[in-house]
């Protein structure tokens, strides 16, 4: 019992954080310019803008496919592919995880964005491994 509300939890958790990068990916890859990327981002001239719109586009669309592997992977479980699903699942929440570390660490001033890029994924980690060794 308390390997299926761990799994369910972890696989609830790791849709929210593939909905969040799907967000990210969007302020990223086709709102650079707009409010939302320029008070999350920095970018604060238009200047700023336009030399960083490439870097954006292209770590946006990292964001798109670690989201794509993660949401595939909640969907290949709940129709009954375990294995495949999980593994993408950890596949895609780790990667999130990982770059949420490395941003951490890098940078002192984007500690705050860290947390908030990472804390989902660290919780969706937790719990379908939990849930998948419980089991």
């Amino acid at each position: 019992m308390l390997s299926s509300v761990a799994l369910v939890t972890g696989l609830a958790l790791a849709a929210l954080a593939a909905a969040l990068h799907v967000f990210i990916f969007w302020m990223e890859s086709v709102a650079w310019d707009g409010p939302a990327a320029r008070r999350t981002f920095g970018p604060a001239t238009d200047a700023e803008v336009e030399l960083t719109r490439p870097l954006a586009y292209n770590q946006g669309f990292y964001n798109l496919f670690l989201a794509i592997a993660a949401g595939l992977g909640v969907l290949l479980v709940a129709l009954g592919h375990r294995a495949v699903g999980a593994t993408l699942v950890l596949a895609g929440v780790v990667s999130m995880l990982a770059a949420a570390i490395v941003l951490f660490t890098a940078f002192p001033d984007k500690r705050a964005a860290a947390i908030k890029q990472g804390t989902l994924p660290l919780l969706a980690t937790a719990l379908v491994t939990i849930g998948l060794l419980a089991s």
